[in-house]
């Protein structure tokens, strides 16, 4: 995996694959004048993400992006949207937005929301900025399979007595799956492998399973088997 923190001089002849979170214009730029041949696997809805960003600061609106500030996703599109404000929940929207007013309450303002952020966070994140804002452009960036993924999630909350989220520690869209089981006040576990479901699950009579966009159907299986053997 190259290291866009170090890229090498001469990159002739080399291909280099953009993954979905996408990269800022800059490093694309970048890796196109060394010589590398770029793949562009950015996730289309991220893809629209950038370029609707880029837009609304042509247009000349001050934007808000909802999600996480480290996020490769959320870096990216920072990447085309110069002078934007990085909000992780709606007590750090209200503060960003009450300080923008201060500094210029006529700016136009826009929100754009990582897409794996969930309906409910993006919600309060709009509705913290709109009270310094009434005409927040709000763009509705949420990936239809995360949101979709949340609802189910919510629903089989309601029959099980613990959940099982199957993923990646590090994917953002299943430790929100993590965060809303753990709202609901339901035992829940975030496990990578089958070796991970805690011990104390087998007392449980109804276990729900749960999983992350990019986690194996294969790895889904196997928990799944080991939840019935155990139970």
């Amino acid at each position: 995996m190259l290291d866009e923190r170090r890229l090498p001089q001469n990159l002739n002849g080399a291909s280099v694959i953009i993954r979905a979170h996408g990269v800022n214009p800059q490093l694309e730029a970048e890796l196109r004048e060394r010589g590398a041949k770029v793949i562009d696997a950015t996730c289309p809805r991220v893809k629209a993400s950038q370029l609707k960003a880029a837009a609304l600061v042509e247009a000349g609106y001050r934007l808000f992006l909802a999600g996480e500030a480290g996020h490769a996703e959320m870096l990216s599109i920072k990447g085309y949207a110069s002078g934007c404000i990085i909000t992780g929940d709606a007590a750090e929207a209200e503060k960003a937005a009450a300080a923008l007013y201060a500094q210029d309450s006529n700016v136009k303002t826009a929100l754009i929301g990582q897409t794996t952020i969930s309906a409910v966070e993006y919600q309060a994140i709009g509705e913290a900025i709109t009270r310094y804002f009434p005409a927040l452009e709000i763009v509705q960036t949420i990936c239809a399979a995360t949101r979709e993924r949340q609802d189910s999630l919510r629903k089989l909350l309601d029959k099980a007595d613990a959940v099982v989220i199957a993923g990646g520690k590090d994917s953002a869209n299943t430790r929100r799956l993590l965060a809303i089981a753990e709202a609901a006040g339901k035992p829940c576990a975030l496990v990578e492998t089958q070796a991970d479901i805690p011990a104390s699950f087998a007392a449980f009579e109804t276990v729900g399973l749960a999983a992350g966009a990019s986690t194996p159907d294969s790895l889904i299986g196997a928990i799944e088997r080991a939840l019935i053997e155990n139970g």
